[in-house]
C-alpha cells in the first residue's frame, strides 16, 4: 500500500488561485483576438481624415493663459470685475494702518453712510440705499494697473480679427490643420475672457501707459461706491478726508466715536490721491466738485434744466430785440418816406 501524501490547505489555495489569475490573464486575450477578427479594416479615407481633438478642459472652465487657481489670477478677475460695475472709485495712499484703525475707520463710514440712505428715504426719493455696498478695501497696485488695463484696452472683436487668423497649414507630425491643433488650449485666438492670451497680448504694450500708472505706486486703498451718488462720496469724504476735500469736520457733540483715538490715528495715514467717475480720472480738486452737488443727481438734473430754460429764454429776449429794433427802425424810415413825399399844402394842413 503507497504511502498517503497530507495536502495542506494552504497549498490546496494557492493552486487554486493560479489558476484563476491565468484564466483572467487569457480571457481579455481572447477576447481581443475575437474583436480584431470580427471588425472590418479602416479605409483609406477613415485614415487620412482627421480626428478631432479631445478636449481637456471642462466647458465652464475654458483654458487661460494665467492659472486660474492662483491668487494674483482671482484677484485680476475680481479687479476687472469691480472696474466694469463700479462708477465711482476714489483712491487713497495708505501709511501701514493696523487693523484696529481700519475697523475703526470702516464703522465711522457705514454709520455716515447710512445717515445719507436714511435722509433720502425721509424725502421720499426711490434710490436703493447703498451704504451696505460700498467698501474701501487695499489692493495689489501691480495687479490693478493690469486689470485697469484689460477694462480700458482690451476689445474682444477686434482683436480676435487681427490675431484670430492662424495658418491652415498642416501639422506633419499631428496630420491636422493649425487651427485644429489651437482649439481647445490656452493658445486659441477665439478665447477672449480676461485671464486669456488674447487679452494678455492685446494690453502688454500699454503697460505704464494709462493714467492711473502713476497713482498706483505704493499702498494703495479703494472707496468704492456702486452708483453714481454725489451725495454718498460727500458723505465718504467727510469721514475719511475733510480737510482735503474742504468739507466741514464732524463735531464732537454730533458724532463723538469719529474723535476717538484708533480713528484719527488711521485718518491720519490715509491721503486722497484722485478719483474715477464713470471710466474718466479726476483729481482731488475735481472730486471736490462731485461730493459738492447739492442734491445729488437729481440736483445736477434741476440745475441743468434750470440752465437749459434761462438759455431758451435768453435767446428768445435776444431775437425778440432783434425783431423789435428792426421794427422800429422800419417805422421811422416809412415816417420818413411819407413827410417828403407830401407837398408844401399837405406840410400846412399838418401844421
Amino acid at each position: 500500500m503507497p504511502p498517503r501524501i497530507r495536502l495542506s490547505s494552504g497549498r490546496i489555495a494557492q493552486s487554486v488561485r493560479r489558476q484563476r489569475l491565468v484564466c483572467q490573464h487569457e480571457l481579455p486575450v481572447l477576447t481581443r483576438f475575437a474583436s480584431t477578427a470580427t471588425t472590418p479594416a479602416a479605409t483609406p479615407e477613415q485614415m487620412t481624415q482627421s480626428v478631432a481633438p479631445i478636449a481637456r478642459y471642462p466647458p465652464s472652465q475654458p483654458p487661460s493663459h494665467r492659472n486660474p487657481e492662483y491668487r494674483r489670477s482671482q484677484l485680476l478677475r475680481q479687479y476687472t470685475s469691480v472696474i466694469r460695475t463700479t462708477p465711482l472709485m476714489v483712491f487713497f495712499q495708505h501709511d501701514n494702518l493696523q487693523s484696529v484703525e481700519w475697523a475703526a475707520i470702516r464703522r465711522e463710514l457705514a454709520k455716515a453712510l447710512q445717515k445719507v440712505d436714511d435722509q433720502i428715504a425721509s424725502e421720499g426719493r426711490s434710490l436703493p440705499p447703498l451704504a451696505p455696498h460700498v467698501k474701501v478695501s487695499i489692493v495689489q497696485t501691480s495687479i490693478f494697473e493690469v486689470a485697469l488695463r484689460i477694462v480700458e484696452y482690451f476689445r474682444p472683436n477686434a482683436s480676435t480679427l487681427k490675431t484670430g487668423q492662424t495658418p491652415s497649414a498642416v501639422d506633419p507630425a499631428t496630420q491636422t490643420s493649425a487651427e485644429i491643433s489651437l482649439a481647445g488650449s490656452r493658445d486659441d485666438p477665439t478665447l477672449s475672457h480676461d485671464l486669456s492670451r488674447v487679452a494678455h497680448d492685446a494690453v502688454k504694450p500699454m503697460k505704464g501707459k494709462h493714467e492711473m500708472s502713476p497713482i498706483l505706486v505704493g499702498p494703495i486703498a479703494v472707496l468704492s461706491i456702486p452708483q453714481m451718488s454725489p451725495e454718498h462720496l460727500k458723505a465718504a469724504l467727510t469721514v475719511l478726508c475733510p480737510k482735503a476735500a474742504g468739507f466741514p469736520t464732524p463735531t464732537r457733540r454730533a458724532n463723538p466715536s469719529w474723535h476717538e483715538l484708533p480713528v484719527q490715528n488711521g485718518l491720519n495715514k490715509l491721503a486722497l490721491l484722485a478719483a474715477r467717475v464713470d471710466g474718466k480720472v479726476f483729481d482731488v480738486e475735481q472730486t471736490k466738485w462731485v461730493g459738492s452737488i447739492e442734491g445729488g443727481l437729481d440736483g445736477l438734473r434741476s440745475q441743468l434744466v434750470m440752465a437749459l430754460q434761462s438759455m431758451a429764454s435768453s435767446v428768445t429776449n435776444t431775437l425778440e430785440g432783434a425783431g423789435k429794433s428792426l421794427y422800429f427802425t422800419l417805422e421811422s424810415r416809412r415816417s420818413v418816406l411819407e413827410d417828403e413825399q407830401k407837398g408844401p399844402e399837405e406840410k400846412k394842413n399838418d401844421a
